[in-house]
């Protein structure tokens, strides 16, 4: 038992029963079992099987995103959503610190000065920062801030650990996940409109029990 567990018995039971029903009525998959893991704790935390067949997982995502946090990475996120829902506790004990800048004046004023957004200048003050190498990057709001990660990837040569890409929405949500399945860094998405920060954190909570329950990086 580690403490991403529900704290009480009847917690524990209820999360063991909801487990055991998506096991059950998922069915087959291709998945292998550590990215089984994060998606049926997307399924779990959204109630749509449908995320079953939008996961996107780089052959090496899953390793480097629990190296990653073992070895106290900075965690990235678009909006304090994501950074809210997070077991802060679990990323103290690795000696991950979160970070998100979209609220910060100086990078409120950079986006009104270029006529860009508060995600595109958010990331790219993470980049001057050197936050974005080595770092566990997870946009579940904005996809400029995705498509701005890929480009900072592609043009800049920024290498996170790993990028979490699943912005909901309908301008550029979709394409902004098949810019990161491009990408040459390790990389978790789902694919078409669907996401959110819920989504976002529960992969990272994923991770974090894989982490926790000694799966090999």
């Amino acid at each position: 038992m580690n403490d991403m567990r529900q704290m009480t018995t009847l917690g524990r039971r209820i999360e063991d029963e909801s487990f055991s029903i998506i096991d059950n009525e998922a069915g087959p998959h291709s998945y292998s079992p550590g990215e089984w893991q994060v998606v049926r704790r997307i399924i779990h935390a959204t109630a749509d099987f449908e995320f079953k067949e939008l996961a996107r997982f780089s052959p090496d995502a899953i390793a480097e995103g629990i190296r990653a946090l073992r070895a106290g990475s900075p965690v990235l996120a678009d909006v304090k959503m994501i950074l809210a829902g997070l077991n802060e506790d679990r990323l103290a004990a690795y000696g991950c610190r979160t970070h998100c800048f979209i609220s910060d004046e100086d990078v409120i004023a950079a986006a009104r000065e270029a006529g860009s957004t508060r995600a595109i200048e958010s990331m790219r003050k993470a980049h001057r920062l050197g936050l974005l190498n080595g770092a566990i990057v997870a946009v579940g709001n904005a996809p400029t801030a995705l498509l701005e990660v890929a480009r900072l990837v592609k043009e800049e040569g920024a290498r996170p650990a790993l990028v979490i890409g699943v912005p909901v929405g309908f301008v550029s949500a979709a394409e902004s996940k098949e810019a990161v399945l491009e990408l040459p860094v390790p990389h978790i998405a789902v694919r078409g409109r669907k996401g959110g920060s819920t989504i976002a954190v529960s992969i990272i909570h994923a991770l974090l029990m894989l982490s926790a329950d000694g799966v090999k990086a």
